[in-house]
């Protein structure tokens, strides 16, 4: 006789800091046989404890969460959960997030814009080991992947914007978010943000390890 056994349903953990979203998310999967939320989280750190706990097929992940970023909690998750998938969902086409994002790991990136079918499809297709990325974001990041192929870019500080440079330098100079906060007219949460990305997207954990860094660029090319 075949085996007429049911496909395993995929585990997803789903993280959002906005509960309504939370909730949205949870109810749309739950009425779908393929899939079983095991837990939800509203922050980075949240984020990490209940994947660590519950070790789901896949996270479904705000780019943006009030401890930090979802990018820097999809590096943390990969690293000690490598069979887990992580999908980005956000609300804006941020490009810099998206190469950040791969980066660190992910396996998609889509705009909360999405219909809830083709979300599904997505998270079928994710748990199938596909990769994605919404097609309002594709074609401008894979410009820059071809600019940076092509040598246009070809640094290192290359994934940086102007802006995580400025901060990257403040950052080696030892100066707090607080001080940094100051230079730059941003908030301190802002600040703390922008030091989580230049983090993830220069594959760098500490601060120090970001000043080091800094130091290496000036020593092999004369400044930065």
């Amino acid at each position: 006789m075949p085996d007429t056994q049911p496909a395993r349903r995929l585990r997803v953990l789903v993280v959002d800091d906005h509960e309504v979203v939370r909730q949205g998310l949870v109810a749309l999967l739950d009425r779908r046989p393929g899939f079983e939320v095991v837990a939800q989280a509203g922050s980075v750190a949240e984020s990490i404890d209940h994947a660590r706990l519950h070790r789901p097929d896949i996270v479904v992940m705000d780019v943006r969460l009030p401890d930090g970023s979802g990018v820097e909690a999809c590096r943390a998750i990969r690293d000690q959960l490598p069979e887990t998938r992580v999908i980005m969902f956000t609300s804006f086409p941020d490009d810099e997030a998206v190469l950040s994002a791969i980066v660190a790991g992910a396996s998609g990136y889509l705009l909360k814009q999405i219909r809830a079918r083709d979300l599904v499809a997505a998270l079928e297709a994710v748990g199938r080991g596909e990769s994605l990325l919404d097609p309002a974001v594709t074609e401008r990041v894979l410009e820059r992947v071809r600019r940076i192929a092509a040598g246009d870019a070809n640094d290192e500080l290359s994934v940086l914007t102007p802006q995580e440079r400025k901060i990257l330098m403040l950052v080696a100079e030892g100066k707090t978010n607080k001080e940094i906060a100051a230079d730059v007219f941003l908030s301190d949460k802002t600040v703390k943000n922008y030091v989580s990305s230049i983090l993830s997207k220069l594959n760098l954990e500490r601060r120090a390890q970001a000043a080091a860094f800094v130091a290496r660029q000036r020593s092999d090319r004369g400044g930065i």
